[in-house]
């Protein structure tokens, strides 16, 4: 069986806020958000863009980086997403 890649990632939401998630596949995760099927968080933010995200060895691993994300400032985000 293919082992699939977990992501954590950021998406920048039309209202210019942030949201933070994990998944196994990405590009099905950001359109679902953009379809209005992701989080409730996101329904009424589209469209949504991805803006940053990290590769992952287990799904644990991205469920614990989400946690350690959500828990930053918006500056410290703003500052991974630009590479800082």
């Amino acid at each position: 069986m293919e082992q699939k890649e977990n992501y954590t990632y950021i998406l920048r939401c039309a209202d210019g806020t942030l949201y933070t998630g994990w998944t196994n596949d990405l590009e099905q995760r950001v359109g679902a958000h953009n379809a209005g099927r992701g989080a409730k968080y996101t329904r009424n933010r589209t469209p949504v863009t991805l803006a940053y995200y990290e590769i992952h060895p287990t799904k644990e691993a991205a469920m614990r980086r989400e946690y350690e994300i959500k828990r930053m400032s918006r500056t410290e985000k703003e500052k991974l997403i630009a590479g800082r």
